[in-house]
């Protein structure tokens, strides 16, 4: 068999096809017909009822970025603002340069970017409004730092590729800074979509979400209409102590396998606690401070949506772990779905023992827009 010959023509042009395929933030499949190579983009729709970024199948990687608004700020320059950061999220998240990128090339490999926008309750005084969002309460668990807590306008980037959220980072600060200061930044990562998701702890994280969004998570009346809330919490993770435990204290504790996420109970990830369920001597499976049991929401349109970040920022100068948990929480009600449940685990959730909320922050999310719109229209137009 004699082996083909390539040419240098066909060499080349190989490689460019190649070459476009990663800046076009695609990955090659064949057709049907003739097994011809195309291009699948790797794009998630900006425009639409919903900003992109909260049902989206979670990305591996994403940053939080929390901004104060400057004291001159108000309603008029918010809306030149929101306008702004509207092109640049609609530009980049489909591969194209957002306007004066000095770095053109960085944005055409979107990775199914998403770029979510949040406000907070200052955003709602500057611009003379009644704010739908109001701080949490105070929790006994609560170590609350002021480095990672509170903030005016909230922008989330999520990626598939770090590269890409570093750049959508840069290009909106940048444009952000006439009108804000950024009050603190928060990356986080996660496995590979399509996989199972771990923490750092190993358990598998965010089994239990709701099924009808439109019940538990989109606002269906008023000015947020199609919009949600956002609890965005910084638990630290007590990884050396919680190295100490052994496997049986540790899926005690959460009342899951560690394996297979599956309750101590059933046999899939999937299967439903049976919290009524004893041992040989009589006690609970799962015990009553475990935390799932902490944790559980028996209806299932006022359960949250989580879509958790692990984050991991090196060792503190002592030589212990500085990581842990972005616990990103969306839900249409905070009041009457996030507080209830963080009120039972702050009492007597056994995880307690091993992680620690040092920052909290909370946000109203606004619906996603037309194609002419911006982010917040329906707000502040």
């Amino acid at each position: 068999m004699v082996a083909p010959r390539i040419s240098r023509r066909g060499l080349l042009a190989g490689g460019a096809a190649t070459a476009v395929g990663a800046l076009a933030g695609g990955v090659p499949s064949e057709q049907a017909s003739g097994g011809a190579a195309t291009l699948t983009p790797l794009i998630e729709p900006f425009d639409g009822l919903h900003q992109a970024g909260i049902a989206t199948t979670p990305q591996t990687h994403a940053v939080f970025v929390g901004f104060d608004l400057l004291e001159t700020t108000r309603k008029e320059a918010i809306v030149r603002l929101l306008r702004l950061l509207t092109d640049d999220a609609r530009r980049l998240t489909q591969g194209r340069p957002a306007l004066a990128d000095t770095e053109p090339e960085l944005a055409l490999t979107p990775a199914r970017l998403t770029v979510t926008f949040g406000f907070g309750p200052g955003l709602f005084r500057a611009a003379g409004l009644d704010s739908p969002v109001k701080a949490l309460p105070a929790f006994t668990t609560d170590r609350l730092q002021k480095r990672w807590s509170g903030g005016d306008l909230l922008v989330q980037i999520c990626a598939d590729d770090n590269l890409t959220v570093s750049h959508a980072l840069r290009m909106i600060v940048k444009d952000a800074r006439s009108f804000t200061r950024v009050r603190w930044t928060q990356r986080g990562f996660r496995q590979s979509s399509g996989t199972v998701n771990r923490n750092l702890m190993g358990q598998v994280d965010g089994t239990v979400n709701p099924a009808d969004l439109d019940r538990a998570v989109w606002i269906s009346d008023g000015p947020l209409r199609g919009g949600t809330t956002l609890v965005l919490r910084r638990i630290r993770m007590e990884l050396e102590t919680w190295d100490a435990a052994d496997r049986v204290a540790r899926e005690f504790t959460i009342g899951r396998r560690l394996a297979d996420g599956a309750p101590l109970t059933g046999r899939a990830e999937r299967d439903e606690p049976d919290f009524e369920k004893v041992n040989a001597l009589g006690f609970p499976v799962i015990s009553e401070y475990a935390h799932i049991r902490r944790a559980h929401v028996s209806d299932p349109g006022m359960r949250i949506l989580r879509r958790p970040y692990n984050y991991d920022d090196g060792l503190a100068p002592d030589g212990r772990s500085d990581s842990g948990l972005l616990f990103a929480s969306y839900q249409a009600d905070i009041d009457h779905q996030f507080v209830p449940v963080q009120r039972n685990l702050a009492e007597a959730d056994l995880l307690n023992e091993w992680i620690t909320p040092i920052g909290s922050a909370v946000f109203a999310i606004p619906p996603g827009c037309s194609p002419s719109g911006w982010i917040g229209d329906s707000l502040l137009s």
